[in-house]
């Protein structure tokens, strides 16, 4: 990254939290105060409920939101990123703890943390968008089976003999010891599964999660439920600050913990980043990935001195965050703080929490995580997209998800070398090639004002796909009709479509139109059999730039008076 004329190279660097102070209202602290102690009190549970399931404690979960939220909003590169842990996490730290023990696990989030610093400070913080997106379904499906098998034990009251960390010998324990389900767990998990589900239909600003937490705890206080809580499991959650230890670290564990820390950095670092482009989205903001995935490293690094676990940054926090009202870092901070809150002041009531409310809670977070509409759409694509997916998938669930990751990314570049060496053609140049090129070729049309053209030249492929993000993130200087010419896209992929499809969802909101025209053989073969046409419509996919000038002329006579206004102002604006 190179620094712009007279700007200082430290500008560069900036975390968002300074840029936003700069302009800051008593409006704003009044709004980002109420989104952070809402997302606080969201992240309560979850936090709890995903160290239990990691195989830590409750209080390390909560522990590694205060730390991991605090740093990164203060540091950060986003707007209104929540950072904290995640249930992508959870099957990756129970297995490291299962193999190398807790303070493997330390040491592993702390390489991890240096391994993100770096890739921040290096300039390299958008390399990891080179992960395709068949690879990044197959891992999230299978992430979300294997936390929802985890949590069936608990739902139903179940002990299970050993607890199987592995996933057809857990299934096979719970079918083993399915009758000896405790009626009274089950009741008060399925009451708290449906208030999680049904309580935002009656108050949608209202997280179901916060309510079924309470509902739960207080039942067990006030009625003396015999079921399983956190104080029964782990004596409560200590009141008071956490006890700051530093790790051991052992530099003959550096080589075998090593495959780990480069799986739990490459996770973060995609989920922090994902998680950051929503918020950009929500807020109309561009977040700095290099600054975000720094600030990500260092939460890391810091969260094991306090017991913690890996830090990410969390999709639904921080759209929870922003619906809440949040737009600066602020609120964030406001988050840790109402969870440090919480732990001085309420902890000695967390001991009633009971664990079947708990995995109701991740129940859902399963669910909403495994992105089971893009599965849908992955099976759409051409054999070799669902190869990769279905690979990955049983390998996360039936191996573990470093040799998920390694074995999806290795299937993912022999697919890439594949899809560019059907690209290369050699022929002859004949008459009927140069006329058949008329069509296409823009030097003799008629551009009109209510039209822009863009162009995308060459593959389009994953890694790629953030070429048309930033082109098209502001949609004013675009006319009412969009025309993309793909008479130079030679390939696409799943990533590629994504991409596409997010791109008609977002000018269709805005009131404008796509039209495609010029698709070569393997991106038109592509998106017939991806079922793209049904996302635009079979009669704007065009042959030709001729033809879709065509189109858009007779899309613009027919046109309300709000589309030819738009036309007009569009104009004006570009004379």
């Amino acid at each position: 990254m190179t620094s712009l004329p007279g700007e200082l190279p430290f500008r560069l660097w900036r975390p968002k939290l300074f840029e936003c102070l700069r302009h800051y209202r008593r409006q704003d602290l009044t709004r980002d105060t109420i989104a952070g102690v809402t997302v606080g009190l969201v992240a309560l549970p979850l936090a709890m409920a995903f160290g239990i399931a990691s195989g830590v404690t409750p209080q390390a979960g909560i522990y590694t939101a205060i730390v991991g939220g605090l740093i990164v909003s203060l540091l950060g590169g986003s707007k209104i990123q929540v950072s904290g842990p995640t249930g992508a996490f959870v099957v990756i730290v129970a297995g490291i703890i299962a193999q190398h023990g807790l303070s493997g696990l330390l040491v592993v989030t702390m390489m991890a943390g240096v391994i993100m610093l770096v890739l921040g400070l290096s300039g390299l913080g958008a390399a990891v968008r080179y992960i395709p997106r068949p690879v990044v379904i197959g891992f999230t499906n299978g992430i979300a089976l294997l936390i929802a098998s985890t949590q069936i034990k608990d739902f139903l009251g179940l002990n299970l003999p050993g607890d199987p960390s592995e996933f057809f010998a857990r299934l096979r324990a719970l079918a083993e010891n399915f009758g000896a389900t405790d009626p009274v767990t089950l009741a008060l998990a399925s009451a708290s599964l449906a208030l999680i589900l049904l309580f935002p239909r009656w108050a949608p600003k209202v997280p179901g999660s916060i309510v079924a937490l309470v509902a739960g705890t207080a039942a067990v206080a006030l009625f003396d439920l015999h079921v399983e809580t956190i104080g029964t499991k782990f004596g409560g959650i200590p009141q008071g600050l956490p006890v700051f230890d530093i790790p051991e670290f052992r530099p003959d564990l550096i080589l075998p913990l090593l495959p780990s820390a480069l799986t739990v950095a490459l996770l973060a670092s995609v989920e922090s980043l994902l998680s950051a482009v929503v918020g950009d989205t929500m807020i109309g903001d561009r977040h700095n990935s290099n600054v975000e995935l720094a600030a990500q490293g260092l939460a890391n690094i810091a969260a094991p001195i306090v017991g913690g676990i890996p830090v990410t940054g969390a999709i639904a926090r921080t759209a929870t965050n922003f619906r809440s009202g949040a737009r600066t870092p602020v609120s964030g901070i406001v988050h840790a703080l109402t969870l440090l809150v919480v732990i001085l002041v309420a902890a000695p009531l967390a001991r009633f929490i009971p664990l079947a409310t708990l995995a109701a809670v991740l129940f859902v977070v399963a669910y909403n995580m495994g992105e089971w509409r893009e599965t849908a759409a992955i099976w759409r694509l051409d054999l070799a997209d669902k190869s990769v997916w279905l690979i990955t998938f049983v390998l996360t669930v039936v191996a573990d998800l470093t040799l998920a990751v390694e074995v999806g990314m290795a299937l993912a570049a022999l697919l890439y070398i594949y899809r560019i060496s059907q690209t290369t053609t050699v022929s002859a140049v004949t008459v009927e090639y140069i006329e058949d090129g008329r069509p296409h070729i823009l030097q003799d049309k008629d551009v009109p004002p209510y039209v822009t053209i863009l162009r995308i030249h060459g593959p389009f492929l994953f890694g790629t796909t953030d070429l048309l993000a930033d082109e098209t993130r502001d949609l004013s200087r675009f006319a009412p009709i969009v025309i993309l010419r793909l008479r130079n896209m030679t390939a696409i992929d799943a990533t590629g479509l994504h991409a596409l499809e997010k791109l008609n969802e977002r000018l269709r909101k805005s009131g404008r139109t796509l039209l495609l025209c010029g698709a070569l053989s393997q991106p038109a073969q592509f998106l017939k059999q991806a079922e793209f046409v049904e996302h635009i419509g079979e009669a704007n996919i065009l042959p030709h730039v001729q033809a879709a000038l065509a189109r858009a002329r007779e899309i613009y006579e027919g046109f309300s008076g709000v589309g030819e206004e738009m036309a007009r102002d569009f104009s004006r604006s570009h004379l």
